[in-house]
């Protein structure tokens, strides 16, 4: 059976006009939204958050020497710069030929000061046994005691001499006292030194520290074994801190903190390097936080995008509080738990469809 427009009644007619009006609007209005847009989020977490500031330090080797001459006379031989030496082996050599002479001649004066006191032993033997004829009077043989007990002594002295000597041929070569690297070479081969003279600077580049001065205001903040953030460049690592010096400088009103570096990083970091040092100035609280690439800064105040369950946006306004090297606290209408954008959604409208990255 054939049905034609004229069998409806006119009311009948306007409401199905009107229905296909709204669901033709209603498909041109889903063809024409955008899709989603791609952002990165992170998570609101509840930290315990501490005020903290940024400090200069600088690297040092926990052991850094001045290499001195252990006796005087002519340097034979010397490290180069830049040469890495191990513990025991020689950085610098002197001419042993005077030395050696010497311990010869000391040697000598030993072997004479035997036969001296075996002369006066022998004369000593002599006149006691003349003593008992009377024929010896007992001054000689009191004299002679005397003069084979001083010759006992010379012994001992010419003894001492030798060690003298002997101790002066093995400070004549100074050798390493830790594996490190000769930083500096103030005398060359061939240069008539005396005594404690500075010839070379040698540093330990094992054991590496950082040392920052901080005002002493901090110092009720700055513990013991605690962890501080370190950075350069290109490098960020957490140290403890390994020793602090509670006393102030007073022009600067600075107190020193030394944090140990990880061995693993002795190829990658130098003595006298600059770093930035993170040094809590206030205790640590319990607060909400989020990732510093989350906020908006913007003419009217600072802004966090929420991300709902249905992945849409909402712009919220927030306060900012202390924060740490990547984290800040905040208050607004967030709780623990809520994803927030980090990167892309600087530009869209509240109630905009989101995918997360």
């Amino acid at each position: 059976m054939l049905i034609t427009i004229r069998q409806f009644s006119k009311p009948l007619l306007i409401a199905v006009t009107s229905l296909l009006a709204v669901l033709s609007t209603s498909v041109a209005l889903a063809a024409d939204a955008p899709p989603p847009s791609p952002i990165k989020a992170d998570k609101v977490t509840t930290l315990s958050l501490g005020a903290s500031a940024d400090f200069m330090g600088t690297i040092h080797s926990k052991m850094h020497l001045s290499i001195t001459a252990g006796v005087s006379g002519r340097v034979e031989w010397i490290a180069e710069p830049g040469t890495f030496i191990k513990a025991g082996e020689s950085i610098v050599k002197m001419d042993m030929l005077p030395l050696k002479l010497k311990h010869a001649e000391q040697k000598s004066s030993v072997k004479r000061a035997h036969i001296h006191a075996k002369y006066l032993k022998n004369e000593l033997t002599r006149w006691q046994t003349l003593e008992k004829t009377e024929a010896v009077s007992q001054f000689q043989i009191d004299q002679t005691t005397s003069e084979y007990e001083l010759a006992l002594v010379d012994i001992e002295i010419a003894e001492l001499k030798l060690q003298q000597i002997d101790d002066e041929i093995t400070r004549a070569t100074v050798k390493a006292p830790y594996d490190g690297v000769v930083t500096q070479r103030t005398v060359l081969a061939g240069t008539e030194v005396n005594r404690s003279d500075e010839l070379s600077k040698f540093i330990d580049t094992e054991h590496l520290e950082a040392r920052v001065y901080v005002p002493i205001k901090h110092l009720i903040n700055v513990r013991l074994g605690n962890q501080l953030t370190l950075m350069t460049d290109e490098q960020e690592i957490n140290a403890k801190i390994t020793a602090i010096i509670p006393s102030a400088d007073p022009r600067s009103q600075t107190f020193e903190v030394r944090i140990e570096i990880p061995t693993h990083l002795n190829s990658q970091w130098s003595a006298g390097q600059l770093v930035k040092v993170t040094v809590p100035i206030q205790s640590a609280k319990s607060t909400l936080t989020v990732h510093r690439d989350a906020l908006i800064l913007r003419k009217d105040g600072t802004y966090v995008v929420k991300i709902s369950d249905d992945n849409t946006i909402k712009r919220l306004k927030v306060e900012v509080g202390k924060g740490s090297v990547d984290r800040v606290s905040i208050l607004g209408d967030l709780i623990d738990g809520d994803r927030v954008a980090t990167r892309g959604a600087e530009r869209l409208k509240d109630g905009q469809s989101v995918v997360i990255q």
